[in-house]
């Protein structure tokens, strides 16, 4: 399918300075110096950069003081500069942070509170720094455990940047080719699937790893995010995640839930997973988890970790610092406190309604999913052959930035809208944004 990056590129809302216009001197400036200090292989977004200096809540503010809706970032998923979990990290920072090998309450604490948030059968848990070292770190476990290399993502996938993610992540391109003990399959698109899409994802798994097999390579993981966000937003129907699992397990693999982008929240519940009926056995998290500050981790079936625990000693320098700890125990306790899950529930079933109704005014919009904070609103040239419009979302995300509205895009045609808004997004707030794409959609 065509792709919105430049050729080479391989990103899909990317900025590209060979055809870049309109910026001003100073932008123009900062472009050419991050390229000649940070190298060819960093991207921007738009085709008119943003340069943020502050945030508040769901706003967003460039150095001039215009003020930006946030409809994309889900790392300051509280919103952003919460001060709550500032206080909290600035206090913390203001008495000790050091490596991970002395006692320290704080993490114990926080390590308990992030426990009791999953299903008992889930008993331990890991920290790092990033959700790319959580996912390595989870299928260093899980290898330990089954023996085996076979790892099935799904087509978009995007998991991570270390060497043994990337070649886990098909949403990176081309440029990043899968490994050879690596198989993708179809998303779940009940769009284009249909009320058989359950069974033939489950289908393509077992099929996937039965194929591992045959080459001589020995089932491991089922690695997906659960709400398939890179592939294109697919939480629907609620429950055939289960059948998918089954299916792994069936094969002798694991079931890993990569939760960096749909955990802490964002769907209406606390995991991704729990809207499915299934228990995973390694959850992986990320980039919501303290806010912005960098925290990741695991929570992992305890049986799974013996062999590996008995023969490796884990150790990572700031992986679980007790500024870390502080910030992610912050975080929770916001969540608990200000009910953003909840909201994150209610307005996300207003955006999606108010999404639903321009559909009615714009056949441009095929298909409109979501689960919570986490909506998918699919960009169509025709609705009967359901054609891909990508030039025609590449010009609405970047009118809406034009409008200090910031989305992005997802999907194999790169017309998927990724509506992705801190949890406390407020239902005026979803107004706003329905209203900027109405007027963004009627002069497209």
């Amino acid at each position: 399918m065509p792709d919105t990056a430049p050729k080479g590129m391989a990103m899909i809302n990317a900025f590209d300075p060979t055809r870049a216009t309109g910026l001003s001197a100073q932008e123009r400036a900062m472009v050419e110096r991050r390229q000649r200090l940070l190298g060819p292989a960093y991207r921007l977004f738009y085709e008119h950069p943003v340069h943020l200096v502050r945030g508040e809540g769901a706003w967003l503010f460039d150095a001039e003081g215009n003020r930006y809706l946030d409809c994309y970032n889900n790392v300051a998923s509280l919103g952003h500069a919460h001060p709550h979990v500032v206080e909290a990290i600035a206090r913390q920072a203001g008495r000790i942070n050091t490596h991970t090998r002395y006692l320290h309450e704080t993490v114990l604490d926080y390590a308990e509170a992030l426990l009791a948030t999953f299903p008992a059968s889930l008993g331990h848990v890991m920290f790092t720094c990033t959700g790319s070292e959580a996912n390595d770190l989870a299928l260093r476990i899980a290898r330990a455990h089954t023996g085996g290399e076979g790892i099935v993502v799904t087509s978009l996938a995007y998991h991570g940047v270390t060497a043994s993610l990337a070649e886990l992540s098909p949403s990176l391109g081309e440029g990043v080719p899968l490994g050879r003990h690596v198989t993708a399959v179809a998303p779940p698109d009940a769009y284009r699937g249909g009320p058989g899409m359950p069974a033939r994802f489950a289908a393509d798994i077992a099929a996937a790893f039965a194929d591992l097999r045959r080459h001589g390579i020995r089932p491991c993981a089922l690695l997906v995010d659960t709400m398939f966000t890179s592939d294109g937003v697919f939480p629907d129907p609620a429950g055939f995640l289960a059948q998918a699992a089954e299916a792994a397990r069936s094969a002798g693999a694991l079931f890993i839930a990569d939760e960096v982008q749909p955990g802490f929240g964002r769907t209406g519940t606390m995991w991704g997973f729990q809207r499915h009926g299934v228990e995973p056995d390694i959850v992986t998290m990320g980039k919501p988890m303290g806010n912005g500050h960098p925290v990741a981790g695991l929570a992992i079936r305890p049986e799974l970790l013996e062999r590996f625990g008995g023969s490796v000693r884990y150790f990572n320098t700031f992986g679980g610092n007790p500024v870390s700890a502080a910030a992610g125990l912050a975080v929770l306790q916001v969540l608990r406190d200000e009910r953003l899950p909840e909201n994150a529930a209610a307005v996300g079933a207003h955006l999606l309604a108010g999404l639903a109704a321009l559909a009615e005014r714009h056949p441009i919009i095929g298909d409109v999913r979501g689960a919570g904070l986490s909506i998918g609103a699919e960009m169509v040239t025709d609705r009967a052959t359901r054609e891909p419009a990508t030039a025609e979302t590449a010009r609405i995300v970047n009118a809406l930035r034009e409008r200090r509205v910031l989305i992005s895009a997802s999907g194999p045609g790169a017309n998927i809208l990724k509506i992705r808004p801190p949890l406390c997004l407020s239902r005026e707030q979803a107004d706003l944004f329905i209203g900027t794409l109405d007027e963004v959609l009627r002069v497209a």
